[in-house]
């Protein structure tokens, strides 16, 4: 069965060979973004997710932050590496910083005591479906991406830099850019262990 859906989330994958030759504007980059973003559905439609778009050399300083945080964490043996890996992604167009908003979960949680403990959890699940719709968004458009996990080294960086409301969580970090590599095939575990199926 053809299904546009699936076809999208199929061209969804993992770059890192990020270059600046996208078709698309600065503009039209920001507008996709947000549309994505404004879609993904939340639990209570909460509409905690937030997102930073860094484009140029905005993007650039974020990597050059996210390098000096780790220079005393990695060792320096091994910091060569990290370097290399950290400027594949600063040698895109832009990354989006993705964010939750903890006012937005502290309210549903005085709002509604019975899940209380539930709502963080909602968030993180926002989060995750925010990430994936701006992911394949991207990939619709020919926009290549990876997702990255460096907070909390950054946060407090990432803060002060572009004084980010205090309640706002980072979650995540999308490079993004021109697909300057192909994909490689894509292995799948035996659907067996991963799906149970009652008719």
């Amino acid at each position: 069965m053809s299904n546009k859906a699936i076809e999208l989330f199929r061209q969804r994958r993992t770059q890192y060979a990020l270059g600046r030759n996208l078709q698309a504007t600065p503009e039209q980059i920001i507008d996709l973004v947000k549309e994505a973003v404004r879609q993904a559905p939340s639990s209570f439609n909460s509409q905690s997710s937030r997102a930073v778009v860094l484009l140029g050399e905005q993007s650039e300083k974020f990597w050059e932050l996210t390098r000096e945080a780790l220079r005393p964490l990695v060792p320096a043996e091994a910091f060569g590496t990290t370097e290399a890996k950290l400027a594949s992604f600063a040698a895109g167009v832009g990354t989006v910083l993705f964010f939750e908003d903890q006012n937005v979960v502290k309210g549903l949680q005085e709002q509604f005591p019975s899940y209380a403990d539930n709502f963080p959890i909602w968030s993180e699940q926002s989060s995750g479906i925010a990430q994936f719709a701006v992911w394949v968004a991207f990939a619709d458009a020919g926009i290549g991406a990876s997702l990255q996990h460096y907070n909390p080294v950054v946060d407090e960086a990432v803060a002060s830099t572009w004084n980010i409301p205090a309640s706002w969580k980072l979650r995540a970090q999308m490079p993004f850019g021109s697909n300057e590599a192909g994909f490689g095939e894509k292995s799948f575990m035996d659907d067996t262990e991963r799906f149970l199926i009652f008719a």
